[in-house]
């Protein structure tokens, strides 16, 4: 159940981040000069961690539907369920550490 509900909040936080992302990048049809102080604001310390959560809900989104096609389209897939939910955590928290590492390095010197 825990998946179910990780993969809707996950989907649900990527719809919002595009909805946000197509209209900053819309006022770039209002002014250049208006873009570029909308891109400013985002570079901090705080938007630095929206996007390692940004970053870490997309990968987990996209493991967890691997996961899921696996279910649906696998014989074996509902009897090995728990392991493949496992395998995702595995597989997400060994692609997060080292670019939460490099992003927060990067975020938090400059």
């Amino acid at each position: 159940m825990w998946s179910w509900v990780m993969h809707r909040i996950s989907g649900v936080l990527i719809f919002f981040f595009l909805f946000v992302h197509v209209l900053d990048t819309a006022t770039v049809r209002v002014s250049p000069e208006v873009y570029d102080g909308v891109i400013a604001q985002y570079k901090n310390p705080v938007m630095g961690l929206g996007e390692a959560g940004l970053v870490g809900a997309v990968v987990f989104h996209a493991l967890n539907g691997v996961r899921i096609i696996l279910v649906d389209f696998w014989s074996g897939g509902t009897k090995h369920q728990r392991k493949l939910f496992w395998g995702v955590v595995a597989l997400w928290t060994a692609l997060m550490v080292p670019f939460l590492v490099r992003h927060l390095t990067n975020v938090f010197t400059h």
